[in-house]
């Protein structure tokens, strides 16, 4: 850990210690000169370089955290300065200390030494405490009270990728820089701040101004987002923020937090800089998504979700190779509602793999209608779901579908997410390989796969994911990830699929980095009416 350079850079002393007091490792403590240890002092016991007050507290801390499962904390004076010593338990035997400086000589330990202006100082036991105190007397006072609650994206993908230790540090340094909660001409705080976990804080407002509160809340959001350096690395986290109003939209300390944290989820639902604030309308659009999840239930029932139909065809020649179906629901009150939308409700709510597999039952029908229309090489194209893909039984019901003879092998391509084919053994579809069935991996470039899993894999195409392809022509960036990925899939041995042609500027752009099979609006095709009126006169 020691020799890790960003964990060195770290103001905070980070110390893995086995029971008896052994150093196991340690990093950090660029602000500590005075405990830092010495380099080499993996497995020297702690009191052969720490003060005997230090050692004695950090002792104390860590049969405390062992013994009873959770984080210690307290603090102490050591050469007139103030630290924070925060001890978790990693195990039965091996306990994690971190030693936080918190101010200089005769100071207060909320204030930063080089500022002398309050900082927000983050009492995680404290703070819902003096959260509801602050409700209580505001009830009494018959004053105006706002809380606001901030998400802040990136701390959970650093503790994941680098190290919970590094995240803690990064979400520390970023709350130490905010801003001083009033001036110095004010007499009273406006808004004091609270942790609720590693990745939620909450700001406390003496007010019900939307003006006062956007102004108070859009300055730490300012803050949150400028990146946070570390040695010569950057982090960049991003906050969420939704409001809820003491007396407006709660009363009662738990109800005000619960709303005040549905309006930070409906701001990162909708990837929203703005503070959202909880109101009827947010209410509303909670409601309406319940209904949608109901409703939802019954229309995979009645079959009210079905397949459109897209041409994909040779880009040279124009030549249909395949009919690629894409879910539509068509509410009878609603009208249409977005597939990103009833998907992701269907993943939540568990009905993704009823969904698809009410799919592929239909896939009988419109294969029926489709080949009439087309030349008898055409395939026809089915997306299934991931959750149905990672299904124990999804391959034993594919080959169950192509034993009913409805559609012949060699005429079905099965769409696979990316994400959703690294996921599982590809042996596991070697057996529809070989019966006929065309695998294409679906969404390439739109997340991280492995080269080692698209290589053992029987797939036989890739298919871009439409992002990257519609802006090749205007963005360098996308053109770069289209080339490789179509290099990928020409290295392996795979047919590079394009979607989003829509004029063609585009096919020849397409056509130019090699890819040979492309989808889009250039290709309109008139049976796709044809089928639209089947398939409304078969919902009726």
């Amino acid at each position: 850990m020691a020799d890790d350079p960003l964990l060195t850079r770290l103001p905070d002393l980070v110390t893995l210690l086995r029971r008896d007091g052994t150093v196991l490792a340690f990093g950090g403590g660029r602000e500590l000169a005075d405990l830092r240890p010495p380099d080499a002092c993996a497995g020297t016991r702690i009191d052969a370089f720490w003060p005997a007050a230090v050692v004695g507290l950090v002792t104390q801390l860590m049969r405390k955290a062992i013994a009873l499962r959770a984080a210690t904390e307290a603090r102490i004076r050591q050469h007139g300065s103030d630290y924070e010593v925060r001890v978790s338990p990693q195990g039965p035997d091996r306990a994690l200390c971190i030693i936080r400086a918190l101010g200089g000589a005769n100071a207060d330990p909320v204030l930063e030494a080089t500022d002398e202006r309050p900082r927000p100082h983050l009492d995680r036991r404290g703070f819902l405490k003096r959260f509801k105190e602050s409700m209580a007397m505001a009830a009494l006072r018959e004053k105006s009270m706002a809380l606001a609650v901030i998400h802040v994206d990136g701390v959970a993908d650093i503790s994941q990728i680098i190290s919970p230790r590094v995240s803690e540090q990064i979400m520390s340094s970023a709350i130490l820089r905010l801003p001083a909660p009033h001036s110095p001409e004010e007499t009273q705080s406006p808004w004091y701040l609270g942790q609720l976990s590693d990745s939620l804080l909450a700001l406390v407002l003496e007010t019900a101004d939307r003006a006062s509160i956007e102004q108070h809340v859009s300055q730490v959001c300012a803050s949150l987002r400028v990146p946070v350096s570390v040695g010569p690395s950057q982090f960049h986290l991003t906050p969420y923020a939704g409001v809820a109003i003491l007396g407006q939209d709660a009363s009662a300390p738990r109800l005000l937090l619960d709303h005040a944290r549905s309006a930070a989820t409906e701001a990162r639902r909708d990837a929203s800089p703005d503070i959202c604030f909880f109101s009827d309308t947010l209410r509303l659009e909670s409601l309406a998504r319940l209904d949608i999840a109901r409703e939802l239930q019954q229309a995979i029932v009645d079959g009210d979700i079905r397949f459109r139909y897209y041409g994909r065809h040779e880009l040279a020649s124009g030549r249909r190779v395949a009919w690629v179906g894409y879910l539509q629901w068509r509410h009878a009150l609603r009208g249409a509602i977005r597939p990103a939308e009833f998907l992701r409700m269907a993943e939540v709510t568990g009905l993704a793999t009823a969904l698809s597999r009410a799919m592929l039952a239909q896939l009988r029908e419109d294969f029926t209608s489709l080949r009439a229309q087309s030349d008898d090489d055409v395939r026809i194209s089915f997306g299934a779901l991931r959750h149905h893909v990672l299904h124990e039984d999804f391959v034993a019901e594919i080959r169950e579908f192509l034993a009913e003879a409805s559609v012949p092998a060699e005429r079905l391509e099965l769409r696979i997410s990316e994400k959703a084919l690294i996921a599982r053994d590809p042996g596991d579809f070697r057996s529809l390989q070989k019966r006929g069935v065309t695998l294409v991996v679906d969404e390439v470039a739109r997340g991280m796969g492995s080269f080692d899993r698209l290589a053992r894999s029987p797939v036989s195409a890739l298919q871009l994911d439409r992002a990257w392809t519609t802006a090749l022509r205007h963005d360098e960036v996308a053109r770069k990830v289209c080339r490789a990925s179509v290099a990928v899939a020409s290295a392996l041995g795979l047919v590079p699929i394009a979607t989003g042609v829509d004029d063609m500027e585009q096919r020849d752009a397409l056509l130019e980095l090699g890819c040979p099979l492309g989808m889009g609006d250039l290709y309109r095709d008139p049976a796709l009416d044809i089928f639209e009126r089947l398939a409304s006169a078969a919902s009726r």
